[in-house]
């Protein structure tokens, strides 16, 4: 009876602590295929718990009668300390929160640096920006523009900012940050369980798996060129609460971060490596950060779409956008693009006022690492 009793206090004690390792950035869990299992763990997670702590009462008569009646007092109260720790400090929720009740302010009255980098979203003339600074630690923020829900996402370790219409079988859902797989945050919806992976959208276990939340594009610039973009945005600003959580000094948004999930290599094509990722239909193609910040501009084709990454002088705002003929190249002079004599700013529009504009088109910068992981059949641009 006293080896049950010590044998259901170590299986919980060792259940507690994988059901977090697989799905948190421990040594070892993010290199290997372990979705599956730690989905089974957490939906499981009960059966677990009680199964063991059966075999913990059953023993517990046998180690009452013992002589070193402190033994087991002890040894439940070290397997108790490791199950509230893994459960209520390692866990993804607890240690990066939401906004409790999200803050905008216009520019006249922003706290915000101005050269911070935003994820810049605008829906129906509702133009609104949120710091990269405050987005590695919330990773998600739930919002409404223009009359749209949606969730902006952004993911430290990956270097991915997403936005997503918060929209499952028609209907509105809330989301939970429930740890990681390959390095990429993993969300969890509150009706079904499933989830859900950062960089894709795509429903990875659970009820709806393979399902995908629609996706809306955004504009990756600094504070400062967003609002001359949209001089009637609004910016969101620090949650007072988790204040000191928030890289303040902006290191990681500028590849300073010291962290080895979070750090960057300032070679080009390293795991670290800043890359621009661009898709469009089935072909996906990688464009080097470094490249870009030599040339400002890159002209080039994608299946059979021709497009143009631009740098913009501040070297942190970019875009993508098609480029009306194949043949004629675009170039920037300042922030200002130019093709086939025309002239467009950094949202595509035209300086002449006419309603011609470039058509934006999907792109992220994000590690290699990640953007290889998730578009595995990716082409460089070299």
């Amino acid at each position: 009876m006293k080896k049950l009793f010590y044998a259901g206090l170590a299986g919980l004690a060792v259940f507690e602590i994988l059901q977090v390792y697989f799905i948190m950035p421990m040594p070892g869990s993010q290199g290997m295929d372990s979705l599956a299992a730690a989905y089974f763990l957490h939906t499981s997670r009960w059966w677990f718990r009680s199964a063991f702590l059966l075999g913990v009462l059953a023993g517990s008569r046998g180690v009452l009668q013992s002589r070193r009646k402190w033994l087991p007092a002890i040894s439940a109260l070290a397997v108790a300390i490791i199950a509230w720790f893994f459960n209520f400090m390692m866990t993804a929720d607890h240690m990066f929160q939401q906004p409790r009740n999200p803050l905008f302010k216009s520019r006249e009255t922003n706290m915000v640096d101005e050269s911070s980098v935003v994820i810049g979203v605008e829906h129906h003339g509702d133009a609104r920006a949120y710091p990269v600074r405050f987005l590695v630690y919330h990773h998600q923020v739930q919002d409404t523009v223009g009359g749209q829900p949606l969730i902006i996402t952004y993911c430290s370790v990956c270097r991915t900012g997403r936005v997503f219409e918060p929209t499952v079988n028609g209907r509105l859902e809330k989301f939970r940050l429930v740890g990681m797989d390959h390095f990429n945050a993993m969300f969890e919806d509150a009706t079904t369980g499933s989830w859900w992976r950062q960089a894709t959208g795509e429903a990875v276990a659970g009820p709806l798996k393979g399902a995908l939340l629609p996706e809306t594009g955004y504009s990756q610039l600094t504070l400062h060129r967003w609002f001359e973009l949209h001089p009637a945005a609004l910016v969101l600003q620090p949650d007072e609460t988790v204040l000191g959580n928030f890289d303040a000094l902006g290191k990681y948004e500028r590849g300073q971060s010291t962290g080895d999930l979070t750090r960057t290599d300032p070679l080009s094509w390293q795991e670290k490596s800043w890359v621009v990722g661009v898709q469009i239909g089935p072909v996906s193609k990688a464009y080097d950060w470094n490249r870009l910040k030599q040339q400002r501009v890159i002209n080039d084709v994608i299946g059979q779409t021709p497009i143009v990454l631009a740098l913009a002088i501040d070297r942190k705002s970019f875009a993508v956008f098609e480029r009306p003929v194949a043949a004629d190249d675009c170039t920037i002079t300042g922030d200002i693009l130019s093709v086939k004599g025309r002239s467009y700013d950094f949202a595509g529009r035209d300086l002449a006022g006419s309603a011609r504009r470039l058509q934006m088109v999907e792109a992220y910068q994000e590690f290699w690492h990640s953007w290889r992981t998730f578009h595995p059949d990716t082409r460089q641009y070299k």
